[in-house]
């Protein structure tokens, strides 16, 4: 029987890769994994080459295996890497909604509050253009 973290078979790989994936991190476990450089560096190099095994990232980190696992895991943890297992591999992706999640609540806010003062400049730009023009 098939576990959350493995794949159906070959064909392609579970959506819900990680068992109870939305549940078990809170935005509080991201930002705690974002602050270490090597996890963020583990992070920028899943981007470029997405499914790497724990070998694959070992041979491009300054770090040991055991080390690597070790970010690898809170990565995991967070929800910011998720896990699937082809035949003996395990293959590493990134998965990048808690990080949209971040930006959505806590960029988002401040973004659409100076979009909304430029608009406001620009309405008042406009109304002095008519009142002269």
């Amino acid at each position: 029987m098939a576990t959350p973290r493995q794949h159906d078979g070959g064909k392609r790989p579970l959506i819900d890769m990680q068992p109870n994936s939305c549940i078990n991190w809170t935005m509080d476990d991201v930002f705690r994994a974002l602050a270490d450089p090597a996890r963020r560096a583990i992070l920028d190099r899943l981007f470029l080459r997405n499914g790497q095994t724990l070998g694959e990232l070992t041979n491009d980190a300054d770090m040991s295996r055991q080390g690597l696992s070790k970010h690898l895991r809170i990565l995991e943890d967070a929800n910011l890497i998720s896990v699937h297992w082809h035949g003996r591999e395990k293959r590493h992706y990134l998965n990048p909604m808690p990080i949209a999640e971040i930006v959505h609540r806590w960029v988002g806010k401040f973004e659409d509050a100076r979009l909304e003062n430029l608009a406001d400049i620009k309405r008042n730009a406009e109304r002095k253009e008519k009142r002269h023009g």
